[in-house]
């Protein structure tokens, strides 16, 4: 089951599980669409996959699983993406 991670790992912007704008790799690390599209360039900087929209979870599903409450804040990751191009 997906985590739904509540924050970009970039920019550290809330990401609640409703977002239209979370972006996943398929190891669920988790961008905002305006850090995947200006500064990531579409590859994730943890594993260099391909990011597609987040699924929204129903709201009936939430009450059985939660989203994520920890943030994974690597602002790093986004500042080595950019210096490699």
């Amino acid at each position: 089951m997906l985590l739904l991670k509540p924050g970009c790992e970039c920019c550290d912007r809330d990401l609640p599980p409703d977002s239209r704008d979370a972006m996943i790799c398929s190891f669920e690390c988790t961008f905002c669409r305006a850090c995947v599209e200006n500064i990531l360039k579409g590859r994730c900087p943890n594993c260099r996959g391909e990011f597609v929209p987040r699924p929204i979870r129903p709201p009936a599903a939430l009450v059985k699983n939660p989203p994520s409450t920890k943030r994974y804040f690597k602002p790093e990751g986004c500042t080595a993406a950019v210096t490699a191009r």
